[in-house]
C-alpha cells in the first residue's frame, strides 16, 4: 500500500486512541446514503445494518430535486414518465444536460463528506449517454424516475466536488451511466444474441435469492485491491439483470470482471484520478447482514472481513 493511503486509514484510529485516552467517548462517523424509494428493500436495510455493524451512523439523505422538473406535494414527478415509469426523453436530456447545477443537492449534500449509493431497480434507458429502449420484460418494470433524477444529480455533484464515494450494483451502474458508459439492457437477451449461456449466474432466475459467484480483480493498481488484499474475490452476493457493457471513453477503469461462458462481467470500476470512487456490482452489504443476523443461507456468500472492508474504508478515509 502506497504511504499516502496508509496514513489515510490509520488517521481516524489514532484519533479515536487519543479521544480515548482524554477519557471522552468519540462520536459516531455519519455514513451518508442517498435517498431511495424503497427504504425496506432487503438490500438498502442490509447497507443500513452493515453502517451500524462497523459502528457508524447510517443516515439518509433527503431525495435531490431537479429544477427542470415538476414535483407534486409528495415528491412524485408530474407528467415525467412514461407508461412503464421510465422518465420521458426530454425531460431525461435536461437532466443529462444541466446536471447538478439545476438542482438542490448543494443544499442536500453541504455537510456531506461520503456517499454510498445502494443497490435497488432498473435506472431509466433514457438517462444512458446512448438512450435505450425499455427492455420489455414485464417483470422487471419497477422503474423510479424520482430516484434516478435524485441519484443521477448527486452522482454527478460527488463526481465534480470528488466527494468520496463507494456504489453498489445499481449504484455502479448509475456511476457508470454518468460517467456516459454503455449498458445492458438484459444479461439474458445479452448472451442470446452472443450464443453464449448466462446460467443466471448474477441472478437467480426464481428471485426466491442472492445468485453467488467468484470476481476476479484484474486490476492491482486500483482502491479495490488495497482495499481486498486479494486477486479473488470469493462467492460475492449477486442480483442483477442489467450490467455495464463498456467503460470506453469514460473516465472509469474496469477494475473486477467475472468471466461467464467466456464472456468479461464487468464487476468493479472506478475514478483513478479522484480520492475514493468505487463501485462494485455485487452486494457485500447482503453478506454482511447475514452474517450479522445469523441467517441459515450466510456460509454461501463471502466471508465477514471480505463484505465489510468496502465500508470499513470508506469510513476510515481521510480526503486531503
Amino acid at each position: 500500500m502506497k504511504p499516502k493511503n496508509l496514513c489515510r486509514l490509520l488517521f481516524p484510529l489514532i484519533v479515536a486512541s487519543f479521544a480515548s485516552s482524554c477519557g471522552q467517548t468519540p462520536a459516531k462517523k455519519n455514513i451518508y446514503v442517498a435517498w431511495s424509494n424503497k427504504q425496506t428493500s432487503y438490500s438498502f436495510i442490509s447497507t443500513m445494518k452493515t453502517i451500524e455493524a462497523i459502528g457508524c451512523n447510517p443516515v439518509v439523505l433527503d431525495m435531490v430535486h431537479s429544477s427542470d422538473l415538476t414535483y407534486d406535494e409528495e415528491n412524485k414527478l408530474v407528467g415525467a414518465v412514461d407508461e412503464h415509469g421510465i422518465l420521458l426523453s426530454d425531460l431525461a436530456k435536461e437532466v443529462k444536460t444541466n446536471l447538478w447545477r439545476h438542482s438542490n443537492v448543494e443544499e442536500i449534500a453541504k455537510d456531506v463528506d461520503c456517499v454510498i449509493f445502494s443497490g435497488g431497480s432498473d435506472i431509466c434507458p433514457t438517462l444512458w449517454k446512448e438512450e435505450g429502449q425499455w427492455h420489455g420484460i414485464e417483470g422487471d418494470t419497477d422503474y423510479s424516475a424520482e430516484r434516478d433524477v435524485s441519484d443521477y444529480l448527486l452522482m454527478s455533484y460527488c463526481l465534480e466536488k470528488d466527494v468520496p464515494m463507494f456504489a453498489i450494483c445499481r449504484g455502479m451502474q448509475m456511476l457508470s451511466v454518468v460517467s456516459g458508459a454503455k449498458m445492458i439492457n438484459d444479461i439474458s437477451d445479452y448472451f442470446d444474441t452472443l450464443g453464449k449461456e448466462d446460467g443466471d449466474i448474477h441472478r437467480d432466475a426464481e428471485k426466491q435469492v442472492f445468485a453467488a459467484h467468484d470476481v476476479e480483480i484484474i486490476d492491482q493498481d486500483s482502491l479495490l485491491y488495497q482495499i481486498t488484499k486479494t486477486t479473488t474475490l470469493r462467492k460475492v452476493p449477486s442480483w442483477h439483470h442489467q450490467a455495464v457493457l463498456s467503460v470506453e471513453g469514460t473516465s472509469l477503469t474496469v477494475t473486477a470482471e467475472h468471466v461467464t461462458d467466456g464472456i468479461p462481467m464487468i464487476e468493479g470500476v472506478e475514478r483513478k484520478d479522484l480520492s475514493f470512487c468505487l463501485g462494485v456490482q455485487f452486494h457485500p452489504e447482503v453478506a454482511v447482514r447475514k452474517i450479522v443476523d445469523k441467517e441459515t443461507n450466510a456460509g454461501n456468500y463471502m466471508d465477514y472481513e471480505s463484505a465489510s472492508s468496502f465500508f470499513k474504508a470508506l469510513a476510515s478515509f481521510q480526503k486531503k
